[in-house]
């Protein structure tokens, strides 16, 4: 299926072929009859990647902060990386979709359905059901499509909260703000619309408002206070995108005491004081459309407000648009200017600036349904050359930021071959999978299990797939290099076990975890030192974590397993490779039951035991500052000492022949681990971390968590 892409690096807009996108819980399958290309958002977008690093940088100060910081703790070279990767990820465009259900399992929607939701430019889109509205049997698919731009705009206007018979400004005559003037109308309320083009004023005059054309030279000032009567507007709608402070002093200028003012669009904000002061102006910024937006509670989960305490959500703000347009009250079809199938949709971005352009539709002809669900799409000719049995040929699943990043690169270095990269949305999937030379996008995990040709399976998915995917993995009889964590529970691990002793009856399968900080030079060094030293050694490692929200996916028990089984099972692993011996035992205690810390195991101190005598603690914390380093190791043995910090520099205390090791970049050894996984499927040898190891370091991690929770 074709779907339109954005590159935030370049700037460059693309129509590409993509996967299929697999449904999930609480969602549907859409197959798209039009879409609207709001060209706010989506000039925006454009124009931002287009624009250079350094205008980038000024378009975002605070995230220019947390770059220098990365600096001082990563190096410079790390930093740059990170950037470019996280500019390097495509962006699917569009957020107006008009189609037919394809697939469903949840209440309220059978397939067959038409329907309007919140989905991307694409001939199908996966949309939570609560994003997802009924079309009336008497409005068609191309006005349906504008209806979440209508959402939008009746999210402000309940913020705004018109009175029959008042007074509003409209101020910016785009698609949303035409709709707002209708809806203010239909509301009983005088409108004065706002803007520089003649012709959306024009259409706001039909849809019974007046209008100050800014073209020519009208005074809004002067024109709103003879609308008002005298007396200041009760309330102004700002729809406009603009850089310009001076969109907020007219506003407020306009305004009768205590009148409200919400902003829907984008203008600057560089606000006065006496203008809000002396009338005692309110001033809100709308949130999109609706309660629930940005909330994964009800957008992700599918859960809904009561309708006794939310009124109107993000759901039901898309029906009253639709109602309204199935009675006559909103009309769309005079705004549309251009017509596009999708095909020629990039066509229709060169008319993102061009002032002829208000309402833009795209066509979706192609209905064949064996087309549109097709799960593979081919990115290479696969080569011809027969590929040894003992070669690793490599199936993905999972092209996330650290996967695309750092994870495929390395085995693509290490020397595997790639075959077949798996996504659940598929768009990721052809980006990377072009980019890194795999053979097949895909979205179906069916397709690695069923290919005889892969050998080797790489899980980078999220923490909760992690465990059935291991399983499908041993019992096609593939090897297995998972991202940590292995396992949620211990009952998965159970299974897991289950599963690679089962696979190992007729062949030898590898089951690899992927921690990788063993394999970085300042611990192989560090490992190396310790080797000649068999007396009892005490460990401390701080880990400088970061916060990470509470509603995080990975702060979740039952999706992420929280941060210890998600992260600090690196940590737990380092020790137990460092020492060289079995855990014997384990102590753990958390940050306090207080008010205000509403997330305790992500701050915590963990104790092992060992079997030679050692011990160590590991002071996981979240709540120190992003300019400290993230990982310190400190290693006492035999009046010795070893201090390493953030896997740049490691210095040596009282070892004959050593005092430091410094690098020019950080290296947490992602690329050696990679390698050393392949070389031993290649040369015919053992997993490079033993299969006790990685059970015993899953299972006390697992362990040690239980014990803080409870």
């Amino acid at each position: 299926m074709k779907q339109i892409l954005q590159n935030l690096s370049n700037g460059e807009t693309t129509l590409v072929d993509v996967p299929c996108p697999k449904n999930i819980k609480s969602n549907i399958l859409v197959a798209t009859r039009n879409t609207v290309v709001s060209a706010g958002t989506e000039r925006m977008l454009v124009n931002f990647g287009k624009a250079s690093y350094i205008d980038k940088a000024r378009q975002q100060p605070d995230k220019v902060k947390m770059v220098l910081n990365k600096v001082v703790t990563d190096g410079l070279m790390p930093t740059i990386d990170a950037v470019r990767s996280k500019l390097d990820q495509p962006l699917p465009l569009g957020y107006c979709n008009a189609g037919i259900v394809l697939e469903s399992d949840v209440n309220g929607f059978e397939v067959g359905d038409r329907v309007v939701s919140n989905g991307n430019h694409a001939e199908v889109v996966r949309v939570p059901k609560n994003l997802c509205v009924k079309i009336p049997g008497n409005v068609d698919d191309e006005s349906a499509a504008f209806t979440v731009l209508g959402a939008i705009g009746l999210q402000g206007i309940r913020l705004v909260q018109p009175t029959i018979g008042e007074c509003f400004v409209v101020t910016g005559l785009g698609l949303i703000g035409l709709m707002c003037v209708q809806m203010l109308r239909a509301n009983g309320c005088r409108v004065l619309g706002i803007d520089f083009d003649s012709k959306k004023c024009e259409l706001a005059q039909k849809f019974g408002a007046e209008t100050v054309n800014l073209s020519k030279n009208e005074d809004p000032i002067t024109i709103a206070n003879s609308f008002s009567r005298g007396r200041g507007v009760d309330g102004i709608l700002i729809t406009a995108a603009t850089k310009s402070d001076e969109v907020m002093h007219q506003s407020a200028q306009m305004c009768r005491k205590r009148a409200r003012i919400v902003l829907v669009g984008i203008v600057g904000l560089n606000l006065r004081r006496d203008d809000f002061f002396e009338k005692e102006i309110t001033f809100q910024v709308s949130a999109s459309y609706g309660p629930g937006r940005y909330d994964s509670f009800y957008e992700e989960e599918g859960n809904d407000y009561p309708i006794g305490f939310v009124r109107w959500t993000e759901q039901r703000n898309l029906e009253a648009v639709l109602d309204m347009m199935s009675s006559g009250v909103l009309d769309v079809k005079s705004v549309i200017t251009h017509r596009y199938d999708i095909e020629n949709a990039i066509e229709a971005y060169t008319l993102l600036d061009s002032s002829d352009a208000l309402g833009i539709v795209l066509n979706y002809s192609n209905q064949d349904q064996e087309t549109l669900t097709k799960s593979k799409v081919e990115l290479h000719h696969r080569s011809s050359k027969v590929v040894e049995s003992s070669t690793p040929c490599v199936g993905f699943i999972g092209a996330g930021n650290y996967a695309s990043r750092t994870l495929i690169p390395a085995f693509k270095e290490a020397g595997a071959v790639l075959d077949t990269l798996v996504t659940s949305g598929g768009i990721s999937g052809v980006h990377h999978g072009k980019k890194n030379q795999f053979v097949t996008a895909s979205t179906e995990t069916s397709d690695l299990w069923n290919n005889d040709k892969i050998n080797t399976v790489s899980i980078a998915t999220r923490h909760d797939a992690h465990a059935e995917q291991v399983v499908d993995a041993l019992k096609s009889g593939k090897n297995v290099f998972v991202e940590k964590p292995l396992a949620l529970t211990l009952d998965e691990l159970d299974v897991i076990d289950k599963a690679y002793h089962e696979a190992n009856k007729s062949d030898t399968v590898r089951l690899m975890v992927g921690f990788n900080r063993r394999y970085a030079p300042h611990v192989v060094k560090m490992k190396e030192l310790l080797s000649s030293h068999r007396s009892p050694k005490s460990i401390i490692m701080t880990v400088n974590a970061g916060a990470i929200p509470a509603e995080h996916w990975v702060q979740d028990i039952l999706i992420g397993g929280g941060r210890i089984i998600g992260e600090g099972c690196h940590f737990i692993d380092l020790m137990r490779h460092l020492v060289g011996h079995k855990i014997t035992n384990f102590q753990a205690i958390m940050m306090g039951n207080v008010p205000g810390v509403e997330i305790r195991e992500d701050k915590a101190s963990i104790t092992l035991s060992f079997e030679d005598g050692s011990f160590g603690t590991i002071h996981y914390l979240a709540n120190g500052d992003s300019a400290f380093p993230k990982e310190r190791i400190e290693v006492f043995c035999d009046n010795a000492v070893l201090q390493m910090d953030n896997y740049r520099i490691l210095t040596g205390y009282g070892w004959p022949g050593f005092k430091k090791m410094k690098l020019f970049k950080q290296d947490k050894g992602q690329k050696a681990c990679a390698k050393v996984f392949i070389e031993s499927i290649a040369n015919g040898k053992e997993s490079p971390i033993s299969y006790e190891e990685v059970m015993e370091s899953s299972r006390v991690s697992i362990e040690v968590a239980n014990l803080l929770r409870n």
